[in-house]
């Protein structure tokens, strides 16, 4: 069995007296995509640039591609690829202008930086666009453009910081498309997002919360955790013809735990002592054809009772 690409032992950093990550431990495999999810101020960022060899760790070790993150910041630098949020290319040169700038940083030789140009602009489609200013792009063509000159130099293992935000759901779509080819390729990829879907999306997902990772697994091993669906109780879904008024009535109904809401339809967590025709009477009295079944909980499910947990206001 490969060693993992990417590892994560206790990984510290403070600021002074504020700690942004605290102990954070994790092995990526090579060829996976990982997914680390987490409120603005969590320390994903922070846990990025570490990785990267931008900023060193005041604790705990790292490793990536089996260099060590304080020994061989550099050596790292080399061999990895980087997306930063917000757009970080010059505005005012062309696409194939930045291309070619970051051919030369990683110190390609001449033929090399042909043929890696026509291979990154193919790959990421942005041929009709190459004589462009950046700064003119759109953001879903500013995001391709990115990540075309993050692979010029062929990284083994790339870091994208949330590289979806902001750009249209097409162009979501489409990136993910790009990033998918590149796992088949054997790239490995450590991804920060918002998106529930594109948290469905990865191999491996981590939750940090308050500068601690508090979950770490699978979609699917992240959604069976105990304090996701506690023993003794169950999720239920509820159609009815007005989920809002059911909702609120639901939240005032002894044995739910929680309910929130999924387009028109109500997903609840509820006590298994609660009967489903005990429940459909107290919040949709009105409403004879109201129904509910069981259902799985979400991603976002997982993350919301994790924070609830971790902060002290589990629901009750």
């Amino acid at each position: 069995m490969s060693p993992p690409a990417i590892q994560a032992d206790h990984l510290s950093r403070s600021f002074g007296d504020r700690t942004v990550v605290r102990e954070v431990s994790f092995d990526i495999p090579r060829g996976s995509v990982f997914g680390l999810l987490g409120p603005n101020g969590s320390g994903k960022s922070t846990i990025i640039r570490m990785l990267c060899g931008v900023l060193r760790p005041s604790g705990g070790t790292g490793s990536v591609l089996g260099i060590d993150v304080r020994a061989d910041p550099e050596g790292i630098k080399r061999r990895i690829g980087y997306m930063s949020q917000k757009f970080s290319l010059y505005a005012d040169l062309s696409c194939i202008e930045n291309i070619h700038f970051y051919t030369r940083v990683y110190g390609l030789p001449p033929a090399r930086r042909r043929e890696r140009t026509d291979a990154v602009v193919g790959l990421t489609g942005i041929r009709p666009y190459i004589g462009m200013l950046a700064g003119n792009l759109s953001g879903g063509w500013k995001q391709r453009l990115a990540l075309a000159c993050a692979l010029v130099h062929e990284p083994e293992v790339l870091f994208l910081d949330e590289p979806t935000a902001g750009i249209d759901p097409v162009a979501r779509r489409e990136l993910w498309d790009l990033l998918f080819e590149l796992r088949g390729r054997g790239v490995t990829m450590f991804v920060t997002t918002h998106y529930m879907d594109e948290a469905e999306r990865c191999t491996m997902v981590g939750y940090i919360y308050l500068s601690r990772l508090i979950a770490l697994g699978t979609a699917e091993e992240l959604k069976r955790l105990p304090d996701v669906t506690p023993p003794g109780s169950g999720r239920l879904e509820v159609a009815c013809a007005d989920a809002t008024q059911a909702m609120a009535r639901a939240r005032g109904t002894p044995g739910v735990k929680d309910a929130t809401l999924f387009g028109d339809r109500l997903h609840l967590l509820v006590s298994d002592e609660l009967a489903a025709d005990d429940l459909l009477r107290r919040i949709a009295p009105q409403d004879p054809q109201a129904w509910c079944r069981p259902v799985a909980p979400t991603l976002e499910d997982v993350f919301v009772l994790l924070t609830r947990v971790h902060a002290g206001s589990s629901p009750t």
